[in-house]
């Protein structure tokens, strides 16, 4: 049986399409429809429905897929694992993260990670969908969520915490703010998810929650925008500290609550490396993980 041709099949079943199959691997479609119906003739059956729009796994092709994509998943396992273990990381490597976390933890990164591996190359997607690492092709994710129950293999990146911040300029010509409760008299720039432009939680020292009610006129839905308007003197926001801690030590952002532990949902929340469950993992993929966590271990 060609290895190469069973692999062209399972890229179908799980892209939906001879097309992206071809893009992915350069080729033409119709050298893609024709592999898959050299092999449903050695098989016998049809494997896939066919439309001029899209293709659809019969009974048939489902059950092959699923008896194969374990003997796939073995086979390139074992070559990413002798290949790793006689040459430099290689290959290439999708990831993907959030929009906010992309722009300000991952690009300040890319260059000294081309220069460390350059024989890897990298495609990052920066959106604020999760995307489904399987189907996507994509190696590993950074979600930020208290928790990660889906069925993949999680590694925590760092905690998150969240600061409530304005500007030195917008504070001058403001109401003063001394407590938590005084965030109401004062113009809000909200993140535009239903959690967050509702209430945020202040917890003391002593452990004391206290939620105080947000409103504004202002919602966006992107973290870095709700930023720059913030340096725009526009308001006061509720941001991630892996966003505005370098501001506010730079003195651009004032913390207005550093005595306090601010969230608009839960205090425990964190980033995660994420990848799909797999017993072994590419040097490729390590390495990168590795890297990442490394460079960014000042705020862990």
């Amino acid at each position: 049986m060609d290895i190469e041709a069973l692999t062209i099949f399972a890229e179908a079943a799980h892209l939906g399409s001879f097309a992206k199959v071809a893009r992915k691997l350069n080729t033409d479609p119709s050298q893609i429809s024709r592999t898959i119906s050299s092999l449903e003739t050695q098989l016998g059956v049809r494997l896939f429905q066919r439309t001029t729009r899209k293709i659809a796994l019969t009974e048939a092709g489902k059950r092959y897929l699923d008896r194969i994509s374990p003997v796939l998943i073995e086979l390139q396992q074992a070559h990413d694992e002798i290949t790793s273990m006689t040459s430099a990381p290689r290959g290439h490597l999708k990831i993907t993260a959030s929009v906010s976390y992309g722009q300000k933890c991952l690009l300040p990164l890319l260059s000294e990670f081309s220069e460390t591996y350059p024989d890897i190359t990298l495609e990052l997607l920066l959106t604020d969908q999760n995307l489904d690492l399987v189907s996507n092709d994509i190696d590993f994710a950074i979600r930020m969520a208290p928790i990660i129950e889906n069925d993949v293999i999680c590694t925590k990146l760092h905690d998150t915490h969240y600061r409530v911040v304005a500007s030195p300029t917008y504070l001058a010509t403001a109401d003063s703010i001394t407590k938590p409760a005084d965030i109401t008299n004062h113009k809000m720039i909200l993140f535009s998810l239903p959690d967050y432009r509702s209430e945020w939680q202040f917890k003391s020292k002593d452990g004391h929650v206290n939620s105080v009610p947000v409103n504004g006129t202002l919602m966006i839905s992107n973290a870095i925008a709700i930023q720059e308007c913030v340096h725009k003197n526009m308001g006061i926001a509720l941001l991630a500290d892996w966003q505005v801690d370098r501001a506010i030590k730079e003195d651009q952002l004032i913390n207005l609550f550093p005595d306090y532990r601010v969230a608009a949902t839960t205090f425990e929340t964190a980033a995660w490396i994420i990848y799909p469950n797999r017993n072994f993992l590419p040097n490729k993929t390590r390495v990168a993980i590795d890297f990442i966590r490394r460079r960014l271990n000042s705020l862990t």
